[in-house]
């Protein structure tokens, strides 16, 4: 039987691909995004608003959902690349990713927690970095903060909603192959490598997925070799 998933970051990236795979392999997804969704239903919604963050809540209150997939996520202009300096990164932006990565998957999560206790077994399933880790910081100030925060928050959510019944989980990779990633490297905007097959992380997903409710997992993380 079909689950229903609300992915957020629908509309490019990794949230696109793991909505595209959710929808062909029989499920419901509710694709958040401001620009179109290439597969599921699409809310258009702004998280980096609290009237975006609301107008989610609202719009599935209603609903059974059965994971949040917080697969949405933003980094600096011009991040990961040579040319980014922080120094001409201004407040707007660092803003911006710490609204996004950090502040929206909480108000989302606790928006959403009764429609989530309403599935036999609820998930939420974060992206992560490695540059949320101590020593794994990168040059870029607001989204190594924003990842940093992510972590500390889904562990401090998994405490405060303990006995609630949901599994909450971060998964922290490597550049993932998307089509954006892909281009970088192309492109010669990231230098050569080769990022972690998108299969791969969508696995890692319907791994967690499947598990029961008895079991949490906290984090995953994913390196390339």
């Amino acid at each position: 039987m079909g689950k229903t998933y609300l992915v957020v970051g629908a509309s490019r990236g990794i949230g696109a691909e793991v909505a595209k795979h959710f929808v062909a392999t029989g499920h419901r997804v509710i694709g958040v995004s401001r620009t179109p969704a290439i597969a599921g239903e699409w809310l258009k919604a702004d998280v980096s608003t609290p009237e975006g963050i609301e107008k989610i809540i609202q719009s599935v209150t209603s609903e059974t959902i059965d994971a949040l997939l917080y697969m949405g996520g933003t980094w600096e202009a011009g991040a990961f690349t040579d040319a980014f300096e922080i120094t001409r990164s201004p407040y707007a932006e660092t803003r911006r990713v710490i609204d996004v990565n950090t502040i929206a998957p909480i108000e989302i999560t606790k928006g959403l927690m009764e429609t989530l206790q309403r599935s036999s077994n609820p998930k939420a399933i974060f992206i992560g970095a490695l540059s949320g880790f101590d020593n794994g910081a990168t040059k870029e100030v607001a989204n190594t903060a924003s990842k940093f925060g992510l972590r500390g928050a889904v562990q401090s959510l998994r405490v405060a909603y303990r006995g609630y019944g949901v599994g909450f989980s971060v998964i922290n990779p490597g550049n993932v192959a998307t089509a954006e990633v892909l281009d970088d490297i192309q492109s010669g905007r990231f230098a050569a490598q080769t990022p972690i097959p998108m299969a791969d992380l969508i696995q890692t997903i319907e791994w967690i997925l499947q598990l029961s409710r008895d079991v949490d997992v906290s984090e995953v993380n994913l390196r390339q070799r």
